[in-house]
């Protein structure tokens, strides 16, 4: 079987989906592994490392897709290079099905089998493969590393015999994989933490990490069975954020990483709350890309509200992107790995395997995941 990886095109991306120690292990176990010249330069990688791995290096990106038998990349595809792919290929990168209804259906109406990462199912057995919860543990960390280096103070308590500098305080809404990473790297740093989810159950993780839970009573709300929040109706919304504004309003840093998957993130943080934050303190929005957690933030810039710094810059796992890249490469081997068959050489699509269908979003000239086929049809 002929694995192509194609280098990444998106501006500013560094991440990269294999690294030349998991080439090795593909080419160990049967592949005819392409890679375009200089698909790992982002994260620091040459060639001539892919090549003592065994794989191949091509110059001709064109024929590297249409030769393929399956795509390993970490970002969607565009139309036109869904066209060069033969059909009954296999194609495995974050796809972004919920709203990308035109590439499902070019991946669709291809023949493709279309394989979304953000979709692999949050199972104990998956975990090696659950990319959004490796790359959000690094997000959760550089978010703090942004607060830290735009907040005109330190992080710690420091006393000295010019006098004592107090704790910041961080204020944390979210305590899912990046908000727990937050936390964790906030109080590493010194800082005074608090942390809010609409999830009663995490409570205690939060406290396990060295912060204080703030308690907030929305009635009934709880997490879907992969472990994501549920959506909050407007009404609790609206106590949550009437609770929250004295915590924020004594904040130095606030991070917002509430996401409802598939769905537009709520607002969490409003203009009046900004504006009773005291000058030089800075809120990290993670939800900025998809629709924001706080008012008035920008999708991949740093604007200032009130005095207050508001950071919404996206693809905040590529800002460490050696790392990211080693984590994410691992999620995709091990997802190969497992759907490999050893005599035959190549990747196998089995609808009765316990991870594989929940993923496949495509296959032979039809959407085959329900979720995304309610959503093409006007069903959801």
């Amino acid at each position: 079987m002929r694995i192509a990886i194609p280098k990444e095109t998106h501006p500013e991306e560094n991440r990269i989906p294999i690294t030349p120690d998991n080439a090795k292990k593909l080419c160990a176990m049967g592949a005819d592994l392409v890679v375009e010249s200089g698909m790992g330069l982002g994260a620091g990688f040459s060639d001539s490392e892919y090549t003592d791995a065994g794989a191949t290096i091509s110059q001709d990106r064109n024929a590297l897709f249409s030769s393929a038998d399956l795509l390993l990349r970490l970002r969607k595809p565009q139309l036109e290079e869904i066209a060069l792919m033969k059909r009954g290929a296999i194609h495995i990168s974050y796809l972004d099905p919920f709203n990308e209804h035109a590439l499902v259906n070019a991946f669709k109406d291809s023949g493709i089998t279309a394989i979304s990462m953000e979709m692999i199912p949050r199972t104990t057995r998956s975990q090696k493969m659950d990319a959004l919860s490796s790359q959000a543990n690094l997000a959760g960390y550089v978010m703090v590393m942004q607060a830290a280096t735009h907040l005109p103070r330190i992080f710690p308590m420091m006393m000295t015999p010019a006098g004592t500098l107090k704790p910041a305080n961080v204020f944390v809404i979210g305590a899912g994989v990046a908000g727990l990473q937050a936390i964790a790297t906030a109080k590493r740093l010194g800082a005074k933490v608090t942390a809010f989810d609409t999830r009663p159950v995490v409570a205690e993780q939060v406290r396990s990490v060295g912060a204080k839970f703030l308690e907030i009573d929305l009635g009934e709300t709880g997490e879907t069975a992969d472990g994501y929040a549920k959506q909050l109706t407007p009404e609790q919304i609206d106590i949550q954020q009437q609770a929250q504004k004295a915590v924020i309003a004594k904040s130095d840093v606030v991070i917002t990483t509430a996401q409802v998957f598939g769905r537009k993130p709520p607002v969490l943080v409003t203009k009046d709350m900004i504006e009773g934050m005291a000058h030089g303190s800075v809120i990290v929005d993670m939800a900025a890309e998809t629709g924001g957690n706080v008012e008035g933030s920008v999708p991949n810039e740093i604007v200032q509200i009130a005095g207050v710094t508001v950071i919404g810059k996206g693809n905040l796992a590529g800002e460490v992107a050696r790392d990211a890249s080693q984590m994410y490469s691992s999620n995709l081997f091990s997802l190969v790995e497992d759907n490999w068959n050893d005599e035959e050489k190549k990747f196998v699509v089995d609808f009765e395997h316990d991870i594989l269908p929940g993923c496949i979003i495509t296959h032979d000239g039809e959407v085959t995941n329900t979720t995304i086929k309610n959503i093409l049809e006007g069903g959801a």
